[in-house]
């Protein structure tokens, strides 16, 4: 049965997000950013998702933003429908959602020509969209765009056109701007699938000269987090500005000039599958920042490889190379996302297990049913008793953890037993 957002007060709220309480409950700011990592959760999410958040109707939910109490939602998709209602809304690859009442926002219905894979929240009630289009908003500004949330019209004087490819991941850290993809410049600067930008201009940043490299075929920055002095970057490359980094590297973005840190892992050097020259996916920190968890696909190899798994790696490990603290692989199945908030780890995919090192398509020895998501403790790397189940489609593509529960968004529709299309809420209990 499917509950209402409950109002309670906010535990374990980072300073840098705090906002003032009425009457015991959260009041988000219209303009204020949450972030993907920065909030930590006292315990884990409930299994019954909220009954208020909209259906997307088609097509795929990649990527959230939370802006003030505005949920924004990236995706590829043409449709969407509040809960209880049946009038269907065009909507062309972003809509907009109340957190608190689940109502589709009217006024906020840019046309975006092509996919939506990111999302950042901006400053001043704005979001940054990342994808595959051409323009956003009306406006032309292919593969990065800075859009008001208030009416869907881009922010006059930010200008960030990716050259060469799409944009496939964004973080707002520290009031710089991170784009990563396959792109091969911003603008008229040539930057090779990762950059870091201004976030008002959309000017590419000097200083930030850090290129991947390597790899078999195209160098791509599939996914990227950020915490304290750290952005962490997967994709397909083996090197980061000539140094060895198979698939995963830590950037110190605290530096005047920043660097690739002396961090390194071979836990991602084997090959999986022919077809999966790459096969890191998702990745976030702890609020912490002390440790951060990657997750792939890959195919079912054995426990001495890392495909299809979640591994949970120290921030600021001083070994020369950093093994994986835990891994908890599913036994064949992809894993696409994942979000850390301290009390758990969750991850996404089309898995139908986790603790799962013996199996290979089948269910190992000591193997738990997670049906398309799951929960980790932090700890000890095994799998919690939370289990919601969804349909398993391709997969989850986006989480966002936020102070009232977590965002999901992916290509089936029924979650927690309930219909739930392509986007659903696990409320704090």
């Amino acid at each position: 049965m499917s509950t209402h957002l409950p109002t309670r007060r906010p535990i374990l709220r980072p300073a840098a997000l705090a906002a003032p309480l009425l009457a015991g409950a959260l009041v988000l700011l219209p303009g204020s950013p949450v972030s993907a990592g920065a909030v930590a959760h006292p315990g884990v999410v409930s299994a019954d998702p909220v009954a208020t958040t909209p259906h997307v109707l088609d097509g795929i939910v990649n990527a959230f933003a939370l802006v003030g109490r505005t949920v924004v939602v990236g995706g590829s998709f043409r449709q969407v429908r509040e809960a209880g209602r049946s009038e269907r809304l065009a909507r062309g690859n972003l809509f907009a959602f109340d957190l608190f009442t689940g109502k589709v926002d009217r006024r906020f219905a840019p046309r975006v020509d092509g996919p939506v894979t990111a999302l950042a929240a901006g400053p001043d009630g704005t979001v940054y969209t990342g994808g595959s289009f051409v323009s956003a908003g009306g406006a032309g500004t292919r593969g990065l765009a800075r859009l008001r949330v208030a009416d869907g019209a881009p922010v006059p004087g930010f200008s960030a056109p990716a050259r060469g490819g799409d944009v496939s991941s964004l973080v707002l850290h520290s009031g710089r701007l991170y784009a990563g993809g396959d792109f091969t410049g911003i603008g008229r600067v040539r930057r090779t699938a990762l950059a870091r930008l201004d976030p008002a201009t959309g000017a590419v940043d000097p200083a930030f000269t850090v290129t991947p490299g390597g790899g078999r075929g195209e160098v791509k920055i599939t996914a990227m987090a950020a915490a304290r002095d750290r952005l962490a970057v997967d994709g397909s490359f083996t090197t980061l500005d000539g140094q060895p980094r198979q698939q995963v590297g830590l950037i110190d973005i605290g530096a005047t000039r920043p660097a690739v840190t002396g961090w390194r892992t071979e836990a991602y050097t084997a090959v999986c599958k022919d077809v999966f020259p790459s096969y890191v996916r998702g990745l976030d920190f702890s609020p912490d920042g002390q440790y951060f968890v990657v997750v792939t696909t890959g195919g079912a190899k054995g426990p001495r490889k890392l495909c299809d798994s979640a591994a949970r790696f120290e921030t600021y490990s001083r070994d020369r190379v950093v093994r994986p603290t835990w891994v908890n692989h599913t036994g064949g199945d992809s894993l696409y996302s994942v979000a850390v908030t301290g009390a758990a780890v969750y991850v996404g995919g089309h898995q139908r297990w986790l603790d799962n090192p013996r199996g290979s398509d089948s269910a190992g020895p000591g193997a738990v049913a997670r049906p398309g998501i799951g929960a980790i403790d932090p700890v000890t790397g095994k799998a919690l008793a939370w289990n919601p189940t969804r349909d398993r489609g391709i997969g989850v593509k986006a989480f966002l953890a936020h102070e009232r529960g977590l965002l999901i968004g992916s290509d089936t529709t029924h979650l927690g037993h309930e219909y739930h299309a392509r986007v659903g809420m696990f409320p704090l209990p």
